[in-house]
């Protein structure tokens, strides 16, 4: 399918740089780059030097010209690049000049948009595109590289052919009763039917646990007042970030910051003291603290060596306990003072003193996102992803008993939604699929 209308971009970030690309796609983009470079023929994959030059038949620059004749592009049109000098008057220039020759501006994400309509990308590949762009960790960018090469379109492909399979079973039965079908049709169903699911399971799994690798994994420091937790946030951003003081307090809103731990980018929030307070101030930093614990991936939950363990430090742990589910590390700060907290109270702590240095913290939590990012099991990157997959692995539960009781139809609906649901995550499903198999696999009519 090839659109009408012609659109141009430019397709490198705004600013001055070296080189800036102008991108057009549609089937009047070689009769435009012709026109601008004033040359007679343009080669497919070839870069071409030429002088660009506007309606009044001015030099406005020299460029290079790229052409990719449809349907070998990214969008599957015809697509030209021009890679002007960078800065901005440049490249706006060549743009309202390829406007004035028919081409329209380009809406955001319209040549990806093409790329889909075109069939030369699917959803999951789209997706990767717009993540891969914001990326801000190596990891990140290994895991949406593997969604640019198709591995979440096999996985998804996978699934839809096997529930392809039921479902033609099914329809075959219902309609077409008197049809031999293979005397184990009910076991391979059964068995494809369990692999789904826990295939389902372990992505949705994978995928809760690496959520925040993309955007940043959110990590939450607290304590009661004065245990440290300004002077850790500062330490691990090698500059004072947080003002530090003696007076319980100080610290009234959370404080969020961006730091590299190895190869992973970790947003790091700096608390308010968790205690009892008067000041209704204060009392919304520690509600703003409790809900940065329930929205981190992990938990920095810090205590002070030099003093007694007290019912605020019980209510630090206390409130850990309560998320078991996520990753908790333990710290027993201002270890160069003298030792007076009852270590009995805390397991599989770390010891360290911020005045020195953070090291083991730091090995901690590297350790931790390593574990949380170095995976084979599939991941999904948007809340529609993680959506379709949880809707698909209902209805595959929801089917195991009308298969059981033989309850055909009901059978049928289920597979069908989770077919459909699955599909979403690629390309939409279309009923002719399920007609292909059912007339092929089982030779319906011989």
């Amino acid at each position: 399918m090839i659109l009408d209308d012609t659109i141009v971009a430019i397709a490198t970030a705004n600013g001055v740089g070296s080189i800036s690309i102008v991108r057009i796609s549609g089937d009047k983009a070689l009769d435009i780059a012709k026109t601008l470079s004033k040359k007679q023929e343009l080669k497919p994959r070839l870069a071409t030097l030429s002088s660009i030059y506007n309606s009044n038949d001015e030099i406005i620059d020299e460029a290079l010209i790229l052409y990719f004749k449809n349907p070998f592009s990214f969008t599957g049109e015809d697509v030209v690049e021009f890679q002007c000098h960078g800065g901005i008057a440049i490249s706006n220039i060549i743009m309202s000049e390829a406007i004035k020759c028919g081409a329209r501006l380009a809406q955001p994400g319209e040549f990806s948009k093409r790329a889909f309509i075109n069939g030369k990308i699917d959803l999951t590949k789209a997706e990767a595109i717009a993540k891969i762009i914001e990326a801000r960790s190596e990891d990140a960018v290994k895991l949406l590289a593997k969604q640019l090469k198709g591995e979440l379109t096999d996985f998804v492909n996978d699934i839809r052919e096997d529930l392809l399979f039921m479902l033609a079973y099914t329809e075959v039965n219902i309609d077409y009763a008197e049809e031999d079908l293979p005397e184990d049709i009910f076991e391979q169903i059964k068995n494809k039917l369990d692999k789904i699911e826990v295939k389902l399971e372990n992505t949705l799994e994978a995928s809760k646990r690496r959520e925040g690798l993309i955007e940043g994994f959110k990590v939450a420091i607290i304590g009661k007042p004065n245990v440290g937790k300004s002077s850790l946030l500062n330490k691990l951003l090698n500059f004072d970030r947080a003002i530090i003081s003696d007076i319980a307090g100080t610290t009234r809103d959370t404080i969020e910051e961006s730091v590299k731990i190895g190869t992973h980018i970790i947003k790091i929030v700096d608390t308010a003291g968790i205690r009892e307070a008067d000041d209704v101030i204060e009392q919304i930093g520690i509600e703003k603290s409790i809900k940065a614990v329930e929205e981190a991936d992990i938990v920095i939950s810090l205590f002070d060596n030099s003093k007694v363990c007290d019912k605020e430090d019980e209510k630090i742990l206390s409130l850990i306990d309560e998320y078991s589910n996520k990753e908790i590390i333990k710290v027993l700060n201002k270890s160069d003072l003298d030792n007076n907290f009852d270590k009995t109270n805390l397991e599989d702590y770390i010891e360290l003193s911020t005045k020195e240095t953070i090291n083991p913290l730091i090995y901690k939590l590297e350790s931790i996102l390593d574990s949380n990012t170095h995976s084979d099991d599939m991941t999904l990157i948007s809340k529609r992803q993680v959506d379709s997959v949880e809707n698909t692995l209902e209805h595959i539960k929801s089917s195991s008993m009308p298969l059981e009781t033989g309850e055909l139809e009901f059978f049928a609906y289920h597979i069908k939604e989770a077919l459909e649901y699955i599909s979403n995550i690629t390309r939409p499903y279309e009923n002719d699929e399920m007609l292909d198999v059912m007339f092929g696999a089982f030779c319906l009519g011989k």
